[in-house]
């Protein structure tokens, strides 16, 4: 096994334990990562729907594969371990819903943190932006992409929201891929929060 492979292999295992705990603190509406004092941006609304509508299909699919393999006498193993990898699948989707909804982006005097589930996380020191704006683009290719040092983390397709850097900083892709990034694009269910958690008090209040 070559180190790449061991490190996507280490990543996606670490993806699913903060899945599994995602899980639990959606059950007991808590969220990870949001000190006293901080203030959470949420960016699950947009996809949640689809995401709820995709996982009763899978659920509806489970059943169904499973009539259908009694009906054709497939021996009970078989059955068992093609059922126990539908709910797997299916406990994947909840906990990657849990883990957008419990895991917002967070906007602190010391920093912004921007991410998506357990695929993302982004820590940018405040003192390093130098513009932040309302700006919407429903053309995103990727959940996180990479174009020069344009860094994209988009939901549904989508971001509103774009920070300049006064100097590059060192984002992780989901698999592990390092990149620089001076110009940062991402989406929150309430850019006005972001806006006004970001700028100086008097310049967001001579825009609105």
């Amino acid at each position: 096994m070559t180190r790449t492979t061991a490190r996507v292999l280490r990543r996606i295992i670490g993806f699913d334990a903060q899945g599994m705990v995602s899980l639990f603190l959606w059950a007991t509406r808590r969220r990870d990562g949001v000190p006293p004092g901080g203030v959470a941006v949420s960016y699950s609304r947009e996809q949640t729907s689809t995401m709820l509508l995709w996982l009763f299909a899978m659920a509806v699919e489970l059943v169904g594969v499973d009539i259908v393999l009694r009906a054709m006498d497939v021996p009970e193993p078989v059955r068992l371990a093609v059922l126990v990898l539908d709910a797997y699948g299916v406990l994947i989707g909840l906990a990657v819903l849990a883990a957008c909804i419990t895991r917002p982006h967070v906007v602190t005097p010391g920093h912004l943190r921007i991410r998506y589930g357990a695929f993302f996380d982004l820590r940018i020191p405040r003192d390093l932006i130098t513009e932040v704006r309302h700006a919407r683009n429903f053309n995103e290719t990727g959940l996180v992409t990479v174009d020069d040092d344009r860094l994209a983390v988009a939901v549904a397709s989508q971001t509103n929201l774009i920070v300049e850097l006064s100097e590059p900083v060192t984002a992780i892709r989901p698999l592990g891929r390092r990149a620089q990034a001076r110009t940062i694009r991402f989406f929150a269910d309430d850019p006005r929060t972001a806006l006004q958690a970001l700028r100086p008090r008097e310049e967001y209040a001579a825009e609105v």
